[in-house]
Formats: C-alpha cells, structure tokens, sequence
C-alpha cells in the first residue's frame, strides 16, 4: 500500500502539508478505496481516521462521504460531500448528493439540486448519473413516466458502449418497468447485460426474474 496508489488530483491537495502527515493520509486514504466496495464499514474507520488528521482537505472530506454513502448512512455523507464541494468548488460530488436526499426522504430536494447552476457544470458521465439520480426521484414522488422520460436522450442506445451505459441502460430498463411496461423493460434489460461487461448490474437475474427462470431459493 502506497501512497503513490492515490490519484494525482487527490496527491496535490496533499502537497500543502507536511510529507509524513500526508503519506499518513494517503495510505488511510487509498485503503478506503480498496475497501469501500467489500467491506464500507472498515473503509469508513480509514476515510474517518484521514479526516481526523486533515478535516479541512476536500478530498479527505470526499472519501468519508462516498464510504458514508456505501454504507447507507445518507445524513453524513450528504454532510461530508457538501463539506468538499465548499472547499474545492468541484461540483463532480453533486449527482451523489441529490441521491443522499433522495435517501433522506427528500426527492423534491434531490430535483432542485438537479436544476441548480451547479448542475449545469457537470460534465458528461456526472451529468448522466445526475439522470440516473432524478429519475429515481420521480419514481419516489410517483411520477412512474416522467421516471421513464427524464432518462431519454441520445446516448439512450443499445448500441452505445459508453462508460456508463450498462449503469443508464439498467435504470431505464428499471424505469420502464415502474411504469407498467414490462416488454420494453425486458429489452433495456437485454441492452444492459449485453452492455455491462465489468458485471456492474444484476441484469442478468433481473431478465431471470422476468423470464420466470430464477433458481428456486
């Protein structure tokens, strides 16, 4: 475990500090990454003792806030993501944000984030999460077609191979399926199993679902 392992964006913010508080932070920080998909819990104790030592770095407050979401906890990491974006002005944070309102129960919330001016800063992949982020929001205020609807667009293609294509495609095919269209919803799924090389979604045993071939429990 390096230090050297940290992205270099993240490294820079580290250069203002002294180099064996900043290798000590590093190292904390790169361990919550390795772990944050396994094992959240034991990623946050790493993300939290980084931020014992360096409360006021963004990029130290980011990884408490994304290993809080990891585990659920939507209060702190709405709390702790916020707290990066005030000191790094970065709005990248912002479609994670929206969803931790979502989490708190608030989907309005979620949907004013999502129109803000800062959201208009997002670059292609945030802004396409950020989609991803208010259709689940129209879901939860039941608004089963606007779901649908606020997902279209033209990288909406089962042809497309773009980074978040697998992640778009399934939310589509999920939105279609809130709103009662179960035969274009198993098309999406297709799409996304075809599309999701890195088995990033449960396509696969979603089309199992509705093909009525899961494996008896």
């Amino acid at each position: 475990m390096l230090p050297s392992e940290l992205p270099r964006e993240a490294r820079a913010e580290l250069r203002t500090i002294s180099k064996e508080t900043a290798d000590l932070v590093a190292r904390h920080l790169v361990m919550a990454a390795r772990l944050i998909a396994d094992d959240p819990t034991a990623a946050h104790a790493h993300a939290d003792a980084a931020r014992r030592r360096l409360p006021r770095i963004a990029v130290v407050r980011e990884a408490v806030g994304m290993c809080a979401y990891a585990n659920g906890d939507w209060a702190e990491a709405l709390a702790e993501l916020r707290a990066s974006k005030r000191i790094s002005g970065r709005v990248d944070v912002l479609p994670m944000m929206a969803d931790c309102e979502r989490g708190l129960g608030r989907p309005e919330r979620a949907l004013e984030l999502a129109t803000s001016a800062d959201a208009r800063r997002l670059d292609r992949e945030a802004t396409v999460e950020m989609r991803i982020v208010v259709s689940g929001a129209r879901r939860d205020l039941g608004q089963a077609d606007a779901a649908v609807v606020s997902l279209q667009g033209a990288d909406l293609d089962p042809a497309r191979r773009d980074p978040w294509s697998a992640r778009l495609f399934y939310a589509y095919a999920d939105a279609l399926l809130a709103a009662g269209r179960g035969p274009e919803a198993r098309q999406w799924f297709v799409a996304t199993a075809l599309a999701d090389a890195d088995g990033e979604t449960d396509a696969a045993d979603r089309l199992d679902e509705l093909d009525g071939t899961s494996p008896e429990p």
